[in-house]
């Protein structure tokens, strides 16, 4: 019983154990099977994976090698391996070449790329670079993994215009000094460069991208524009940039791929040249408007571009027809109808003769046209630097007329010089004789002829020497000829002497125009005639008297045409308003000149009276306060005009002196005004007087600029002071009605320091200069 137990227990623990490996057995199998199904799904999608990278890669054109322990393998791209060896110009049998025969055509091409190389197999240095073939260029990728080094390898062909990849074609545009970037077809920001954002004052793509920068507004529908017609647009516009008013062209070119790629040119400097130039142009127009003379431009299409005022004015024709631009013919037909145009026999020939000048390539020469109405115009054409023609009419009617009256006074003047007895010539600043009497190649014995032979100065000289020998004398008239500068060139005269005993005397005289006048006249009789004048003296007194009465004489016929101009011009400044104030400042002008004129007139007069001892005091009582009132109510405005202040300063009780009240107001006068001229603006003039000594003393003081010393000595002689106007008596005048009245004037003065003139009077003039009794 107990083997019996033992064998079933043997035998109920084998099946058991069997059971039991059996059940390991078939677990383990299934989790095996597991294992190899997972382990055969994960290495079919790494196939799969593997394909499609090989695949992607062949599909965009590159090559992938992989170099490992100083040993190059092709990983995919067998084609484009290819045709990067022959982008580097590899034999055509050596096209199907290893990965390594590709790698030293790469660094034999371009040696320098040698060290980048080195540093990504040895170093595991990333690089990218660009290698130039005959046939292309080859663009290199580089990246290590592990102990791996990967080369990616893309061919360039010369056709496709080596374009840089968008990596280094985005560094070149952010190189760029003016803004470019891209935004999508609804003018979203997608990219911009460094110039954009500085424009935008951006801190970074990601900041103008957050706050919605824009470069410009209209660039925004300038985007919209180009992204719904699919082409380019473009447009001027002003933007701030920097603080500044910048000009920029924007153009917006759709990309592929839907998105909008903008630039912006800054054309500043184009924008302000071109302003520049409008405004020339106009400023152009502008003058030719002010010009006398007729202007008109045309195109090459001969249509009238432009024309000035004078042009509508010369033809009579419509502003507004001219502005619609008629053709030249046009104008011509509408000037013939007009009968404006020069008569011809065949007008249309001859309009055919005036269009192809359009074809002349030189300026044509001036032409004459002779108008039905009697007018002659010059005609001036010229090629225009933009095409067309230019044409200047001007009419040179009164020249021609004023060309014709001084031919005219030219025979004049040579018959008038024919008749003179004197040997007259006119010879040019270059020396040229222009013209000669008859009279002249008689004095020197020679013939007209050989006077037009000689033609110059020099040839005159040398027909002229055997009468008069004396060179320096022909030098210095030379001199006086033929010298530029103006200061030479003053009038001489003199006299000379004959080889034939004959006296002469000669002169020159410098026109106007540049020329010099020389003229000699025979002189022998007369000076035989003065040798025979005895009495000199005689003759002294003689010219004397006639000198007083030629002062005398025309001071007094001066006076009617003086007082004529007077009169119109005090009628003239009477009609106030109805004069425009140029007229009004021209009457006082003419005023003013004839009151000084007047006064000059008067002061030659009372001179030569006081000379000649003819001048007559009307003595009667004189209030010194009065007269000094009435002295400074004259100046007053003057003195104002200038800025000087006048005051006076008069005893109360100085009383009456017997004196003529008309010449001691004369006297102020000059004082005064001499006073005024003297004292700059701000000064003072003061008039005062005061009795002292039996005598009463009237002042006249300043404070201006002072009496040099060596002035004052001859302060109050005649014709001194002429530079300030006048025939300078004033004070000679003062002196001498001073002196008349039986008193005498003194001159206190120092330079800078003003001056003081003092007039001593009698209390009673002279009775011998009243002309009758007076009484005090």
């Amino acid at each position: 019983m107990a083997a019996t137990d033992l064998i079933m227990a043997a035998l109920f623990g084998s099946v058991c154990l069997a059971i039991g490996a059996t059940l390991w057995a078939l677990y383990v199998s299934r989790r095996a099977g597991g294992q190899v199904a997972e382990y055969r799904s994960r290495l079919d999608r790494l196939e799969g994976l593997a394909d499609a990278t090989q695949a992607s890669a062949e599909a965009f054109d590159s090559a992938m090698i992989t170099i490992e322990g100083g040993v190059a393998k092709l990983a995919w791209g067998g084609d484009t391996l290819s045709l990067c060896a022959e982008v580097l110009g590899l034999p055509e049998a050596e096209l199907m070449v290893s990965p390594a025969q590709v790698i030293d055509a790469l660094l034999a091409a371009d040696p320098g790329q040698r060290r980048r190389l080195g540093a990504l197999i040895e170093a595991g240095e990333a690089c990218a670079f660009q290698v130039r073939g005959p046939k292309g260029m080859v663009s290199v990728d580089g990246r290590s993994a592990g102990a791996c080094a990967w080369l990616k390898l893309q061919p360039i062909l010369a056709a496709e215009g080596g374009l840089p990849p968008a990596a280094r074609f985005a560094v070149l545009l952010d190189a760029l000094p003016e803004p470019a970037w891209v935004c999508s077809a609804g003018g979203a920001l997608v990219w911009a460069n460094q110039a954009w954002l500085d424009a935008t004052e951006a801190a970074s793509l990601e900041d103008a991208i957050t706050r919605k920068l824009v470069f410009d507004r209209a660039a925004v529908g300038l985007v919209s524009e180009a992204a719904a017609a699919g082409e380019p647009r473009q447009i001027l516009r002003w933007a701030p940039v920097k603080g500044q008013r910048r000009a920029f062209r924007i153009t917006a070119q759709p990309l592929e791929g839907g998105d909008i790629g903008v630039w912006a040119q800054d054309v500043t400097e184009a924008e302000d040249t071109r302003e520049a130039l409008k405004r020339h142009v106009e400023a152009h127009d502008e003058t030719l408007n002010h010009l006398g003379d007729a202007v008109a431009i045309f195109s090459a299409a001969k249509r009238l571009l432009f024309h000035n005022t004078a042009f509508a004015q010369l033809w009579g024709l419509e502003p507004a027809w001219l502005a619609e631009g008629p053709s030249h013919a046009e104008v011509l037909d509408r000037l013939r109808q007009r009968r404006r145009l020069p008569e011809t026999a065949d007008y249309s020939r001859w309009k055919t003769g005036e269009l192809a000048w359009y074809e002349t390539l030189g300026p044509a020469p001036d032409d004459l046209w002779t108008l039905p109405d009697g007018r002659t115009l010059r005609v001036v054409r010229q090629p225009h630097p933009l095409g067309g023609l230019l044409l200047l009419f001007s009419d040179i009617t009164g020249e021609l007329r004023l060309k014709a009256q001084y031919n005219g006074l030219i025979q004049v003047q040579q018959a008038t010089l024919d008749k003179l007895s004197d040997a007259v010539a006119v010879f040019g600043s270059d020396g040229r004789l222009r013209l000669h009497n008859e009279a002249f190649a008689k004095f020197w014995n020679v013939t007209s002829a050989q006077i037009e032979t000689a033609a110059d100065f020099d040839g005159v000289v040398e027909l002229s020497m055997p009468r008069l020998h004396d060179q320096q004398f022909w030098r210095e008239l030379k001199g006086r000829v033929t010298d530029p500068d103006p200061r030479a060139r003053f009038a001489i005269s003199g006299e000379a002497k004959t080889s034939d005993d004959r006296i002469v005397s000669y002169q020159s005289r410098p026109l106007p125009d540049g020329a010099t006048l020389v003229a000699f006249a025979d002189i022998t009789d007369t000076r035989r005639l003065e040798r025979a004048v005895a009495d000199r003296s005689a003759a002294l007194a003689e010219a004397e008297r006639l000198k007083r009465d030629f002062v005398g004489n025309v001071s007094y016929e001066l006076r009617t045409p003086l007082t004529t101009i007077l009169g119109y011009s005090e009628l003239l400044d009477r009609a106030g308003d109805a004069l425009p104030e140029r007229a009004r400042g021209h009457v006082a002008a003419v005023r003013s000149a004839a009151n000084q004129l007047a006064g000059s007139i008067d002061d030659v007069l009372d001179i030569a009276q006081i000379d000649a001892g003819e001048m007559a005091l009307e003595l009667g009582d004189v209030r010194i306060p009065e007269l000094l009132a009435e002295a400074e109510a004259r100046w007053a405005r003057q003195a104002a005009d200038v800025g000087v202040s006048i005051t006076v300063a008069c005893e109360k009780d100085i009383g009456l002196i017997r004196a003529d009240n008309r010449r001691l107001g004369q006297i102020l006068d000059h004082l005064v005004e001499n006073a005024i001229d003297q004292t700059p603006p701000g000064g003072k003039v003061a008039l005062s007087a005061r009795r002292a000594h039996g005598e009463v003393q009237i002042q006249v003081s300043d404070t201006g600029r002072g009496i040099p010393f060596h002035v004052q000595a001859h302060i109050f002689d005649r014709f001194v002071g002429r530079e300030r106007g006048g025939p300078g008596l004033g004070l000679a005048l003062v002196k001498a009605l001073i002196e008349l009245h039986g008193g005498w004037v003194a001159l206190e003065s120092e330079p800078g320091a003003g001056a003081t003139f003092t007039c001593h009077l009698p209390e009673t003039a002279y009775e011998a200069a009243a002309g009758q009794a007076e009484l005090f």
